[in-house]
């Protein structure tokens, strides 16, 4: 049932492509593992080595804080209609935030969202398939924009507060350097 690939094929690209929502999961060496969904269209296959995904703000931030302490990531995609399929694929990320100085050469590659608030760039080292036969038929109804309003309302002040108050520790009070090294 499962198979193992060193790189993404244009079928795994594709896949990928037809997905609506996309789990990662990150972890340290003590403290919680990490799984957050994400959605919105921000996730970008740059070549069968390489994929880029565009991080929002949110009421945690643990994904920058285990990156940066080790970069080992994993991206689940996983059929909700049609034939059944997981997809997932490990490899090791960079996180890059608003005041690095890569930040403009990879924003370019993503629509505006408010609130947008890092990139990972995911080097790839092995992807897997499985079955998928368990998990149950889902209707896409529409995207939720809720984030996106709370965010625009908000502005960049409220925003960089929000990072103050709830986003530059991870909750094991692992540091995100969301404003910058010295600054969280």
């Amino acid at each position: 049932m499962g198979k193992q690939f060193q790189v993404l094929s244009e079928a795994h690209t594709q896949f990928i492509a037809e997905q609506k929502v996309f789990f990662v999961g990150t972890a340290v060496d003590q403290g919680r593992v990490n799984i957050s969904p994400k959605g919105m269209s921000t996730l970008k296959v740059l070549s069968a080595h390489q994929l880029v995904w565009l991080n929002v703000t949110g009421s945690g931030n643990e994904t920058a804080a285990h990156v940066q302490q080790n970069a080992r990531m994993t991206i689940m995609f996983m059929a909700l209609s049609g034939d059944p399929l997981i997809l997932r694929v490990y490899g090791q990320a960079k996180v890059i935030h608003k005041h690095d100085t890569e930040w403009g050469a990879w924003i370019s590659r993503f629509d505006p969202l408010p609130g947008a608030r890092q990139i990972f760039v995911l080097n790839i080292e092995l992807v897997q398939t499985s079955c998928g036969m368990s998990v149950p038929y889902m209707d896409y109804v529409g995207e939720r924009e809720q984030l996106n309003d709370w965010a625009a309302a908000k502005g960049e002040a409220g925003i960089a507060d929000y990072w103050q108050a709830k986003n530059h520790t991870s909750i094991d009070g692992l540091p995100t350097y969301i404003q910058g090294k010295g600054l969280d």
